[in-house]
């Protein structure tokens, strides 16, 4: 993997550019997570297993990508499997 600071839910690289920070409650910018997986203090799917991040991830890399669903599945299950909240 390349040494980009990522999301420690879903893998997507932090971007100062686009401010993809996840947020506390009162607002402040979370450092581990990104705004799609952490808002107001709190996972933003809960009840999501790895298995479904897994899977999503592996969905939007092959459409918005256009990358094989074989090389989705590796990478995604390579990178997600081993981020902070899942483990």
């Amino acid at each position: 993997m390349d040494d980009k600071i990522r999301c420690q839910s879903c893998g997507m690289p932090f971007s100062d550019e686009f401010n993809n920070h996840g947020t506390d409650a009162d607002g402040s910018p979370v450092p581990e997570y990104c705004m799609f997986c952490y808002a107001d203090g709190g996972f933003t799917n809960p009840t999501q297993t790895v298995d479904a991040m897994v899977q999503s991830s592996i969905d939007f890399m092959s459409k918005e990508f256009k990358m094989p669903v074989e090389q989705a599945t590796q990478i995604s299950n390579d990178v997600i499997r081993k981020l902070k909240r899942w483990n």
